[in-house]
């Protein structure tokens, strides 16, 4: 894992980044999820605990998907998530969902908006890739029995970074992951991407209603900063 400290440049809480994202084009758009996969959930569980000065909280087992998790609140409707393979799952065939199995370093991989028009958004993801935008279903228990439910757009299991987010609908769901997690002290105040070519995003990106940040760099990453009760932390 990955963690420095640094000011967060021109974005001082979360709130004025949710009100830039707006004014730059999100048109009611909103992140629901951030995926940082690790390669042992327990492990890592401790590493962000010492990082950030608050532990995250183990979520459950993704049965269909063959992953586990752990929960980050970062406030605002959004959370982090850590995401692992669960090997003791023999039922699910590589490649798994998310990059888990083309993970060369733990890092994020994947990102998703909250939709209320999964159908639109799926069509739009259809037109840029036909192997994206295929909607499933899934659900699991909380710790504390309440139901997850939702529907979404799959994100591709063999790139080990996507920068285009995938789609979730939690209309069905008795609550979303957020409402069932403390208030951490989190906050996310940046997120962007890179990429040797942003341009190559600006088709999708624009029929999605989304004005997301790709700078120019050698690397496909997605990173974010965040604030923690331990500081500023960009991951």
């Amino acid at each position: 894992m990955k963690g420095a400290f640094r000011k967060p440049g021109n974005y001082q809480n979360s709130d004025e980044y949710l009100w830039i994202m707006k004014i730059e084009g999100i048109k009611n758009r909103r992140i629901d999820h951030i995926v940082y996969a690790v390669f042992d959930l327990d492990k890592s569980m401790d590493d962000f605990e010492e990082l950030l000065g608050v532990r995250p909280i183990f979520g459950g087992y993704h049965k269909t998907f063959g992953t586990k998790n752990a929960l980050i609140n970062l406030d605002k409707g959004v959370y982090l998530e850590l995401l692992a393979a669960d090997n003791s799952n023999m039922d699910v065939q590589k490649p798994r969902w998310m990059g888990v199995d083309v993970l060369k370093e733990e890092q994020i991989t994947r990102w998703a908006l909250k939709s209320d028009k999964l159908e639109n958004d799926s069509r739009e993801l259809k037109k840029y890739n036909p192997k994206m935008g295929q909607i499933a279903k899934g659900s699991r228990n909380t710790a504390t029995g309440s139901l997850l439910r939702w529907e979404l757009t799959m994100p591709l299991s063999l790139l080990e970074v996507e920068l285009v987010p995938f789609m979730l609908d939690w209309g069905q769901s008795e609550i979303h992951p957020h409402e069932a997690l403390p208030k951490m002290g989190c906050e996310l105040v940046q997120l962007y991407g890179t990429h040797p070519d942003p341009e190559l995003y600006t088709g999708i990106l624009s029929a999605l209603g989304l004005s997301f940040r790709i700078e120019k760099a050698s690397e496909i990453r997605l990173k974010m900063l965040l604030k923690s009760p331990k500081g500023n932390i960009e991951l």
